[in-house]
């Protein structure tokens, strides 16, 4: 019986960055000046998404502030510009050499993050990715909405969307790479997962 074919999956921030993006992008897009000033208008809403500490409607919350209303063509050319910036400044040596051995070996890979696709799409091209599976954002009529498009790509949502891009989970053996409690899942899921630290990538 011959090998099964790889899939190499990674997270992003902190995994292939050494940083979080999407504050950044957020106040790159908005400023800090426009977004606090927009959650805080509805503290009925943002306190006790702070008190259950709910990171993925904190979240929600924060796009709509920073996305709500904006041209996505606009937003777009920014996610470009955003990604070249991080390519050049912001990305980890190491694991960066995991994914060049895995496109070297032929493997299939994919960005699997809770980043928004806005700006993943074009560093996934920068770094020579075969697909994207990010955070989405609603379009209507060409202007971004302020919702997300589907869920946080973030837990148990990153085996969905993982799951449902391969088709057949069966066919393939899974790497994955993560960094952080939001990679749990994708870690189980995967035949071989990785934990990437500050210091390096323990099996």
């Amino acid at each position: 019986m011959s090998e099964l074919p790889t899939v190499a999956a990674f997270d992003v921030d902190g995994t292939i960055t050494t940083r979080d993006c999407v504050v950044p992008f957020m106040r790159r897009i908005a400023g800090a000046r426009l977004i606090v000033p927009r959650l805080g208008s509805r503290p009925d809403r943002l306190l006790p998404v702070l008190v259950r500490r709910d990171r993925d409607t904190l979240k929600a919350l924060a796009a709509a502030a920073a996305f709500r209303g904006r041209r996505y063509d606009d937003l777009s050319a920014a996610g470009t510009t955003f990604a070249e910036m991080v390519h050049e400044r912001w990305l980890r040596s190491d694991t960066l050499e995991s994914l060049q051995r895995h496109r070297e070996r032929g493997d299939r890979t994919v960005l699997v993050s809770a980043s928004f696709e806005v700006y993943l799409r074009p560093l996934a091209s920068l770094l020579g990715v075969d697909d994207v599976l990010g955070t989405r954002l609603d379009v209507s009529d060409g202007m971004a909405t302020g919702a997300l498009h589907g869920p946080n790509c973030r837990g148990p949502e990153k085996v969905t969307r993982l799951h449902e891009w391969l088709g057949d989970r069966s066919t393939v053996r899974v790497v994955a790479y993560g960094d952080s409690a939001g990679d749990r899942e994708l870690l189980a899921d995967a035949d071989e997962a990785h934990w990437v630290t500050r210091d390096g990538t323990a099996a």
